[in-house]
């Protein structure tokens, strides 16, 4: 083996070390089952090692590739025939999962694919909303407005509450007038609110 070759086999497994779980559980919230995340992975990774030299900013060609290999795999009919017979949850518990983890986990699974995808991109990969935009190509503003709405889902269903009360928001893509998000003005709520 070259040492070129070596150098890129390096810089190629700390990349894989430490983006592999996170790019998995990113195929995930995207309709990938596990076995389907970790081949996108395996596919990206390999392609990765082709290269002379790694990409200027690493994580996020990793992700713009895994991405868009997720997408080519989910167009192929017998995978997509395959994912929909699928009975277990996007989301592998193990049995020693906590009851609040498998019930976070359940609650992310629920959401709409746009807001799951946005969530784990955030939370997971700590890119900005400008990233997740450029990645998505969507808006910043649509961005953000999509990790809210999800949190506020969310939070509702770790509550026990049910997220219908926040479809009064309006769609989560849509650009939402503050003041009637609120609801109606209550000088005595708001009274109580201060104190």
């Amino acid at each position: 083996m070259t040492s070129n070759a070596a150098s890129a086999g390096d810089w190629c497994r700390e990349l894989f070390e430490a983006q592999a779980a996170k790019l998995i559980l990113y195929g995930r919230a995207l309709g990938l089952s596990h076995a389907e995340a970790e081949d996108v992975v395996q596919e990206v990774f390999l392609e990765l090692l082709r290269r002379t030299e790694p990409p200027e900013q690493q994580e996020r060609f990793l992700v713009r590739a895994f991405r868009n290999r997720t997408f080519n795999h989910r167009r192929s009919l017998w995978r997509r025939l395959a994912r929909e017979f699928e009975s277990a949850s996007w989301f592998d518990t193990r049995p020693d999962t906590a009851p609040a983890e498998r019930a976070a986990m359940k609650a992310l699974a629920r959401l709409p694919a746009g807001q799951r995808e946005v969530i784990v991109l955030k939370l997971w990969h700590q890119h900005t909303f400008e990233e997740i935009a450029a990645l998505v190509e969507l808006s910043p503003n649509t961005v953000a407005a999509r990790y809210r709405y999800g949190l506020l889902k969310l939070r509702a269903a770790l509550k026990g509450k049910d997220h219908e009360d926040l479809e009064r928001l309006g769609n989560a893509d849509e650009p939402v007038d503050a003041a009637s998000a609120l609801g109606p003005a209550d000088p005595d709520h708001l009274r109580a609110a201060a104190l």
